[in-house]
């Protein structure tokens, strides 16, 4: 691709903010997009490109929104169509862009739709969700599993048959072998597409198509009793079908209607499988989710490998990704420890490929610990002990050192961290080495420097805990050296280098010039400019 060609997510970095969490504007807890617009200047300042926002359509919160009543308005709890307005326009101003959730593979139980559907057999309707008789035994269909726990069929006695929900019973899967459930959802797009929104983050996209001869899935040969219930099989008849890549084709041919829109698909598969949603001729999601950094062990060798895999498994213009945390994961800070965490961004920062950064992740945010009594998500309460909590990484963003760290004048819906009288964006704004400094200055680095966005990857042979490469566009060079270790190493490649560090976790190296071997201290990163 030539410079010219490249669109603004190619250069870009997405920011994830959760709403409930991120600032609550009216007193009663939760956040709201009068909360986010208020933060914008903030946003702007830290140097991010884009804002993905997590669902805020009407939902009875059964699965705090991705249980959709009403794809087309917003739940009062956010605000209204007003204030979404306002927000989009507010983003557009400030030459930033706004990406929406989209939840298509299943809408809430009380949606017009499914009570249309579940009130007779021969309702028009009835086809638009996946309905099948019971076993012989009376029991379900088959042994699709649900992703919180349980079967994943549930009997309804107003019709006798099941139905069939990947997630909770309130969420009820939409048959999308059904062409007027394609239509109706692929116009929910084009409706918030006419009002101005960026792209859409799509919902569990591999779930969207079941297989049509409802066969079982198989057992789970490395499944272990600390597992939930879901890993007990392996779903290869319950998600990532064949037809689904037609789906998604489907998608971007309506945004591709739209000028310079995107679409990200949420993905959680192998990269031999993930790099299929790029789709023929480049043709399906423009950002199949890459979240090798939530899931691989933090070790150099490790990572290096997957880093390269990806790089090979992508099809020819293929854009990379990268997620180093979001509302399902555990906080990078918790996951890696606090002195990795700069690591972790320096890496996030500066791999090929468009970067999502998790709100409060610039802050070096960590999970926080939830009392039993005050657990929220519907994943740990179905399977208690089992069924891991996403709660502590959806905690509220600590913004200052008042009361509820600045996020509300309420009750937060979910407590904050101890700590967030210490760390928060008031204490770390303009502070030399503070967490969010380093990530501002990192953005900024790679917001001017067209090898840290879009220049060539190469890996640079290293030992140990240290992870190499280069990045190059034109006549600009960068080296990453990065210890992702406590101890000590030794840095000698075989190449000639020589060069200025630009941006070290350590900042006494900042300016310091160095070449071939040099001592890397533990929990220590270099951004070097090569001469």
């Amino acid at each position: 691709m030539k410079y010219g060609d490249y669109l603004w997510w190619h250069k870009g970095v997405i920011y994830q903010i959760y709403p409930r969490s991120y600032k609550d504007s009216d007193g009663d807890g939760v956040g709201d997009l009068r909360g986010i617009t208020e933060k914008l200047d903030y946003l702007k300042y830290l140097g991010v490109d884009a804002l993905w926002i997590s669902p805020i359509y009407p939902s009875p919160m059964a699965d705090f929104g991705y249980d959709v009543s009403n794809y087309t308005g917003i739940h009062p709890l956010f605000g209204d169509m007003e204030d979404f307005d306002d927000l989009l326009k507010a983003v557009h101003k400030r030459e930033m862009k706004l990406i929406l959730d989209l939840v298509p593979n299943h809408s809430s139980n009380e949606h017009q739709w499914f009570r249309e559907s579940r009130s007779s057999k021969d309702n028009p309707k009835r086809d638009w969700y996946i309905w099948r008789d019971p076993a012989a035994d009376g029991g379900p269909p088959n042994n699709w599993l649900s992703v919180f726990g349980g079967p994943g069929w549930e009997y309804d006695e107003t019709t006798g048959q099941y139905y069939y929900h990947s997630f909770l019973k309130e969420q009820p899967d939409l048959n999308w072998r059904n062409l007027e459930v394609q239509k109706a959802m692929l116009d929910v797009m084009r409706f918030w597409l006419e009002k101005g929104v960026d792209g859409f983050r799509v919902d569990v996209m591999w779930h969207m198509i079941k297989d049509d001869q409802f066969r079982d899935d198989p057992p789970n040969p490395n499944y272990h009793e600390n597992m939930n219930s879901y890993s007990r099989q392996i779903p290869a008849y319950s998600t990532d079908q064949d037809e689904v890549h037609e789906i998604v084709h489907k998608m971007r041919r309506v945004i591709d209607d739209y000028d310079e829109r995107l679409l990200i698909g949420e993905i959680y598969l192998p990269i031999s499988k993930l790099v299929r949603y790029y789709g023929e001729d480049n043709r399906g999601a423009h950002l199949p989710f890459n979240f090798q950094l939530l899931q691989l062990p933090w070790e150099a060798a490790k990572i290096k490998a997957a880093i390269s895999e990806y790089e090979g498994a992508l099809p020819e213009h293929g854009w990379p990704n990268w997620v180093l945390g979001n509302h399902d994961n555990s906080r990078i800070a918790s996951r890696v420890g606090k002195e990795q965490a700069k690591i972790a961004a320096m890496l996030l920062l500066s791999l090929r490929g468009t970067p999502t950064i998790y709100y409060g992740d610039e802050l070096g945010m960590e999970d926080v610990n939830i009392p039993e009594e005050k657990i929220q998500d519907p994943q740990a309460l179905n399977e208690p002990g089992v069924g891991r909590s996403r709660d502590p990484e959806r905690t509220p963003m600590q913004w200052n050192d008042a009361l509820n760290g600045g996020f509300t004048t309420g009750d937060p819906w979910l407590p904050l961290m101890e700590n967030y009288r210490e760390i928060n964006v008031k204490n770390q704004r303009g502070t030399k080495g503070s967490m969010l400094e380093f990530h501002k200055r990192l953005l900024e680095l790679r917001a001017k420097e067209p090898a840290l966005y879009i220049g060539k990857y190469t890996p640079v042979p290293s030992t140990g805990n240290i992870l190499a490469y280069l990045r190059e566009f034109d006549a600009d060079k960068f080296l990453m050296i990065l210890n992702l270790g406590a101890s000590e190493e030794t840095f000698a490649p075989k190449l000639q280098w020589r060069g200025t560090v630009k941006i070290a976790t350590h900042n006494e190296l900042e300016g310091v010039h160095l070449e071939q071997s040099t001592n890397i201290a533990a929990n220590q990163g270099l951004i070097i400019k090569i001469d």
